[in-house]
């Protein structure tokens, strides 16, 4: 018998988009009335306006010819910018939408988590959602009854049990929907990035529990933005973009494919840029990023000054910047929020067109970087862009000792001094 449990061939998702015709000047009550009138009388004739019909529908496709196999056991990460048409991937191997061309044929009991709240009644307590969710997801009343102590300890939600979730917070949604999920010893166990809501311990015990799942021969299929877990928990990996495959290898490949794909996307005008993410009122427009006494040189060293100035363009009152420099293995390695370092006061009293931010003394060995920068306003995220800019740092000097950089040896460079006490 086959060990192939996915298989998905040219597989093709288009929706169709509908857009408000533009108008260059404004348009009167007296106006609108007659030009409803000017409908409804064409339909009662029998004719239609097909030109506008036409210039406000427009064919998107999600996805397009991707084609791929997974075998049983696989942990395969799907990674991609935002819009890349990932969730979209993981909802038709969920059945929860239908491919608009090619097929995906899966054999095994499938258990997803894609959304904060997927199959949880609001209006029913933790408790009752857990046999709701499970019988979804296809398991009995009883096998759910046996698994019951194990779903609630691992979700620590005991306390708010008999509660109903319409009252939860998002973090505690997630952990009683992945409790479930993880626990019904499902063949195939779909995860998108949903988890990023739960708190860094949370996130460990999650991705602690899909290692599990995988070495007890089932299969995972995980959507995320963390290069880091990726090369971490799975073997192999996806890359999407713009709804097509470009890399399908191992986990280390299809991350190395990821950041080449990132890097020559910063290369563009960042204002110009359409896969990012947030409401939109605001955006990131442009980063610069400096060093020396006077700022005035481009080239970061270890252990020199370093200035990181984002452009904004719109204006909003309360905003925040935030940015996470990462490695050129894709893991995080320190993060910048101006709402932690007492910007708030300045901030509300006025709408501001950049954010600098200044390190005295830059601690990164040197090697490749990027940055993920964001901008935020009242808890909502305004605009979020995935490597936004790369940057280089140059061997330097900390505390007056040189700093060469060594791959595999961190990203790090603490200040620190050795010692040989006397013998007693």
């Amino acid at each position: 018998m086959s060990d192939i449990v996915i298989r998905v061939e040219n597989l093709g998702k288009k929706f169709t988009l509908r857009h408000q015709p533009q108008r260059t000047e404004y348009t009167t009550l007296r106006d609108t009335i007659n030009s409803s009138f000017r409908t409804v009388g064409k339909r009662i004739c029998g004719r239609h306006d097909t030109q506008l019909a036409d210039n406000t529908r427009e064919e998107f496709w999600a996805l397009k010819n991707v084609s791929f196999e997974v075998r049983r056991g696989d942990k395969l990460g799907i990674i991609g910018p935002n819009g890349s048409g990932k969730s979209t991937l993981l909802k038709i191997l969920s059945r929860i939408t239908e491919p608009s061309v090619g097929t995906a044929r899966i054999r095994g009991k499938v258990s997803s988590l894609l959304e904060v709240g997927t199959g949880f009644h609001p209006e029913l307590t933790g408790r009752e959602n857990i046999y709701l969710n499970a019988s979804i997801l296809g398991m009995t009343k009883n096998d759910t009854r046996k698994r019951f102590d194990e779903i609630v300890a691992f979700s620590e939600v005991e306390k708010f049990l008999d509660t109903p979730v319409k009252r939860y917070s998002s973090g505690m949604y997630v952990r009683l929907a992945f409790a479930v999920a993880a626990h019904l010893e499902p063949e195939i166990l779909i995860i998108d990035e949903v988890l990023a809501v739960g708190d860094a311990s949370f996130q460990k015990k999650c991705l602690g529990k899909m290692d599990d799942v995988a070495r007890a021969g089932r299969t995972v299929l995980f959507v995320t933005h963390n290069m880091g877990v990726v090369q971490t928990l799975c073997r192999r990996g996806v890359l999407l973009s713009k709804g097509a495959m470009i890399a399908d290898g191992t986990a280390t490949e299809a991350v190395t494919a990821y950041l080449e794909f990132l890097e020559k996307a910063s290369l563009r005008n960042l204002a110009e840029r359409a896969d990012r993410t947030g409401r939109g009122r605001v955006r990131l427009s442009g980063i610069e990023i400096s060093t020396g006494e006077s700022f005035g040189e481009t080239t970061l060293a270890t252990g020199r000054p370093a200035r990181f100035v984002f452009y904004v363009t719109g204006k909003l009152p309360g905003l925040s910047c935030a940015f996470t420099i990462y490695d050129q293995l894709g893991q995080p390695v320190t993060y910048f929020d101006s709402t932690l370092h007492g910007l708030e006061d300045v901030v509300d009293e006025e709408a501001i067109s950049r954010f600098v931010c200044v390190v005295e003394e830059l601690l990164l060995i040197p090697g490749q970087y990027r940055i993920n920068a964001s901008l935020s306003c009242d808890g909502e995220c305004e605009d979020d862009v995935k490597g936004a800019i790369f940057f280089r740092v140059e061997q330097g000097k900390v505390r007056a000792r040189s700093i060469s950089g060594e791959p595999g040896y961190g990203s790090v460079a603490i200040p620190h001094h050795w010692m040989v006490p006397a013998s007693a």
